[in-house]
């Protein structure tokens, strides 16, 4: 009796021993059947593993999502090992420049050459009512002697040093300057607000004398650093001057103007001097 086409030739009661042989060739064989099975699974799933991450590293580098590697930030930027260091700066502020009245204010820094010439340079003046031609000029270290009135003793009571005189003409009028010279501007501001009197007129060199002998002139008075500068000015002719007599009045005030004006000028040419010298 036959249990199935091709099957083992024994059944019940049949006393035929089976192949063991061939039953053991047989298993063998699904054994590695099935083992061949399972490695190409692993491989197909392997690959589908691979391809899955591929997809997703080339996705991630897409612009699907929208966004640009010039969104993405950039690095911090290193420092250069061949930088080089900025320019430094002092905090230590610079000395103040000099004061040029300082120079005029004291016989200690007014130290520059004084005359006639350097307070009254050239030969003639323009100023503000027109051309003046120089006269005589003079020095002297007897202040009380080139005065008239009591200015001859107010000088000499408050330390005058010298006094330096300069006449200047222009159409019949006569004007002399006398720059009386002290150690300090406070011995000079006392000299002019204790000032009366005048300074006398310089004759001399062309000029007749003038503002003598009880004539009427006009006087000036004033101070700047530690000088006291004076000014008497008149007709060449003797006449009196009057009130309306603007001319007179005139040619005092340029006087007076433009030896303010040296005297400044002298400070401010000793203070640039002392500026433009290396600090010790």
């Amino acid at each position: 009796m036959s249990f199935g086409q091709g099957g083992p030739g024994w059944g019940p009661g049949d006393q035929q021993t089976p192949d063991w042989a061939a039953l053991a060739d047989a298993s063998a064989a699904r054994n590695r059947r099935k083992k061949w099975i399972f490695i190409g699974a692993g491989a197909v799933a392997t690959a589908a593993v691979v391809a899955v991450v591929a997809a997703v590293i080339v996705n991630a580098g897409s612009s699907d999502d929208g966004k640009s590697t010039s969104a993405l930030p950039s690095p911090p930027a290193l420092p250069s090992d061949s930088a080089q260091p900025g320019p430094s700066f002092s905090h230590v502020a610079p000395p103040p420049p000099p004061n040029p009245y300082d120079f005029v204010a004291s016989a200690k820094k007014d130290t520059a050459p004084l005359g006639a010439d350097t307070l009254f340079p050239g030969q003639s003046l323009t100023l503000g009512s027109g051309a003046y031609a120089k006269g005589p000029t003079g020095k002297v270290t007897d202040c009380a002697s080139v005065t008239q009135g009591s200015l001859g003793a107010t000088l000499a009571n408050n330390g005058c040093r010298q006094v330096i005189r300069a006449t200047f003409t222009k159409d019949g009028v006569a004007v002399t300057v006398g720059v009386a010279v002290f150690d300090t501007d406070v011995q000079a501001t006392k000299a002019k607000e204790q000032a009366s009197g005048g300074i006398a007129s310089l004759s001399g060199s062309g000029v007749n004398t003038f503002c003598r002998g009880g004539s009427v002139c006009r006087n000036t008075t004033n101070s700047y650093g530690r000088y006291a500068y004076f000014t008497i000015s008149g007709f060449t002719n003797g006449k009196n001057v009057t009130q309306g007599d603007t001319a007179v009045f005139a040619a005092g005030n340029d006087l007076a103007k433009f030896t303010f004006d040296q005297i400044v000028a002298r400070g401010r040419n000793q203070a640039s001097a002392a500026a433009a010298r290396p600090a010790a």
